[in-house]
């Protein structure tokens, strides 16, 4: 596994910690619980590996053309390693109550998969290809993409902590 997917496995491990399902599902009042933080990082997963499929099976890239502002805003996450906080998730990566027990099964190997699915992206389509639009971000390369999951997954590690810490 790569570098920054292997950092966010590890930082998403130590997170939870030895943390029992009924643990993840303590939650502050109007806020995500942690299970429902880890099914958020699940479902953005599992879209950017359905995404890595279609090109694959497209046996192309399916980028866009960047803007400006997507560059501009790529720059800021990727290169400068900002991640703005208190921006609301897309409906399609919203919790919908998937159990804990199962998250806690299926989200590694979703990341594992992201991992090896960038990897044969690169070796197709060649390492600076943008392969895949970002909902926010636009067309991304998949180190780009990496380093935007590894900060994602960052930001919501540390939510996850802060829930547990207070249950």
């Amino acid at each position: 596994m790569d570098s920054s997917l292997e950092q966010l496995r590890r930082e998403l491990k130590e997170a939870l910690g030895t943390a029992s399902p009924s643990d993840l599902n303590q939650g502050p009042e109007g806020k995500w619980s942690a299970s429902q933080i880890l099914e958020h990082l699940w479902l953005t997963y599992s879209h950017t590996n359905r995404g890595i499929a279609k090109c694959l099976q497209a046996a192309k890239p399916l980028a866009s053309r960047p803007t400006l502002k997507n560059r501009v805003q790529t720059f800021a996450v990727v290169t400068m390693k900002y991640f703005p906080s208190g921006r609301e998730a897309p409906e399609r990566a919203a919790p919908r109550g998937k159990p804990s027990e199962e998250l806690l099964r299926v989200i590694f190997p979703e990341i594992e998969q992201m991992s090896s699915g960038f990897a044969e992206c690169e070796r197709k389509f060649g390492a600076g290809t943008k392969i895949l639009d970002h909902p926010v971000l636009g067309p991304l390369t998949a180190d780009e993409w990496r380093t935007v999951h590894w900060l994602h997954g960052r930001h919501h590690a540390r939510q996850i902590r802060e829930r547990l810490a207070a249950s």
